[in-house]
């Protein structure tokens, strides 16, 4: 469609340079007084056909943006319909628009475009209101997280809190382009959900900062050990503990990358964190520091059907330590990490789907969306020695679309660890997950809803915890397609 209308811009353009050509030799011999000059008939007849081919561009001009705006308005009834934009890549990927033509006001501004130029802002704003029945970390209360799930009564005071949170909110840019023959892109995207330092507060944070030139990916961006296909239609931040998420940065290549066949490789920036345990307890200013010498190694393969995808994923780490301000920095070590991540999502009738993982490794929680350690001491407090953790996790979701405005996402997750022998009685064993929904969206760019959720914390001695919340969202997502046609 945007082909014929290039195609008609151009025969106009054409048909004008024609017809300046034609008259160029009137004007020349007028110059060189070589003939006689236009007569005022066709000077006047030159001047109705140079305001006809205005009025035909403006014409084409307009029925181009009609066009562009039907093609939106199907796409939002496909969307509505099936859940997944038409024009959507499979992962975290966002419609990227065209630019749209420069006004004649500026025509120098039009000189040698890139027809295959887009750029798009995007993003929306969300407000969530959560009734909390129970209590958690208030660092992490706009959001149910296992981990964050207190093991002892009143550990963060009495049950029950009212909280509201603009958190979610999401602000992004992309673009892309051709650049020495292979196409080019970059995505530059965050929200205001504080983690780290920042945790609890409403402060930006950064989600994608990569480009990509060609089979050539470098930035931060979903790690290759993670499907987010199989993330849920849920109104929660966080999300189910029991499947890998976390964007890293990266240098990826994509070896293949076929209609239904994709497989990936990249090195990615390690990590990783520590639990002395009972070590601390011999010696309280024992210092154990994490010391990463290379960098994880990932690779990913996706097969895509008309059924839906499945993906095998796996990871290769040095897990390194070392105790800080010790001689020689001893004890220190590296221990071998690995994962393997197998996660599909299977379409059954309409637009529902069946969205599943699951992963095991040992030393990859930091990997995970939630949940354990990657390292911690094992053996005896005679003779310790420093253990990667084994953990599984499992996510298993059902999407329902009751309507092309009505949708419900059900399930349950859970991620659970296997304890080295010198860890504390309170760390981290196991997580689980599970959510109900029910989402209205009268127009794709807004959504209303409300989510019951439940979460359970059990620790390494037995101890348990669990809180049980409702949350209720408003959203509005913005593109510059809105604005821009």
């Amino acid at each position: 469609m945007r082909s014929n209308m290039r195609a008609a811009v151009g025969g106009v353009a054409a048909g004008t340079i024609a017809a300046l050509l034609l008259a160029a030799p009137h004007a020349a011999q007028a110059q060189s007084g070589g003939q006689a000059p236009l007569t005022a008939q066709e000077a006047q007849a030159l001047q109705a056909e140079l305001q006809q081919m205005r009025s035909d561009s403006d014409a084409a001009r307009r029925q181009e943006a009609q066009r562009e705006r039907r093609i939106d308005e199907i796409e939002q009834r496909l969307q509505q319909a099936t859940g997944v934009a038409p024009t959507t890549q499979a992962g975290d990927q966002t419609q990227i628009m065209e630019i749209p033509p420069t006004s004649d006001l500026n025509p120098e501004a039009n000189l040698a475009p890139n027809p295959n130029d887009r750029f798009q802002i995007y993003g929306f704003a969300q407000t969530d209101y959560i009734q909390d029945f129970k209590r958690v970390d208030p660092a992490w209360a706009d959001t149910l997280r296992p981990s964050k799930i207190p093991t002892v009564p009143g550990a963060f005071g009495s049950d029950g809190q009212s909280l509201f949170s603009i958190k979610q909110s999401r602000l992004g840019f992309q673009g892309a382009t051709d650049l020495l023959g292979k196409p080019a892109t970059f995505k530059f995207e965050f929200d205001l959900f504080g983690v780290g330092a920042d945790a609890g507060q409403t402060t930006m944070r950064i989600r994608h900062v990569y480009a990509t030139w060609g089979p050539f990916l470098f930035g931060q961006t979903n790690t290759l050990f993670m499907d987010g296909d199989i993330f849920p239609n849920t109104i929660d931040y966080w999300g189910p503990p029991g499947m890998v998420f976390l964007r890293n940065p990266q240098f990826r290549w994509t070896i293949v990358n076929g209609a239904h066949n994709r497989f990936a490789i990249a090195i990615e920036k390690p990590g990783n964190d520590a639990d002395a345990g009972q070590l601390r307890q011999v010696d309280p200013s024992l210092a154990v520091s994490s010391k990463n010498v290379v960098p994880d190694f990932t690779a990913q393969y996706r097969y895509t059907g008309g059924w839906g995808h499945l993906q095998i994923a796996g990871i290769l780490r040095d897990l390194g330590f070392e105790t800080i301000g010790n001689q020689a920095n001893e004890p220190k070590g590296d221990v071998l990490g690995w994962g393997v991540d197998v996660t599909t999502s299977v379409k059954t009738w309409g637009s529902d789907k069946i969205l599943f993982g699951i992963v095991y490794g040992e030393g990859i929680a930091n990997l995970m969306n939630d949940g354990g350690t990657d390292l911690a001491a094992g053996g005896t407090l005679a003779h310790p020695n420093a253990e990667a953790v084994p953990l599984l996790g499992i996510s298993a979701y059902y999407d329902h679309y009751w309507n092309k405005h009505f949708s419900t996402s059900l399930g349950w997750s859970e991620t659970q660890v296997w304890n080295r022998s010198l860890q504390l009685g309170d760390a981290f064993n196991q997580g689980q997950y599970a959510s109900v929904n029910l989402l209205w969206t009268p127009d794709p760019r807004l959504l209303f809803g409300g989510e019951l959720l439940w979460g359970r914390r059990q620790d390494n001695n037995g101890d348990n915890g669990d809180d049980v919340r409702m949350q209720f969202s408003a959203k509005y997502s913005f593109t510059s397609k809105d604005w821009f046609q």
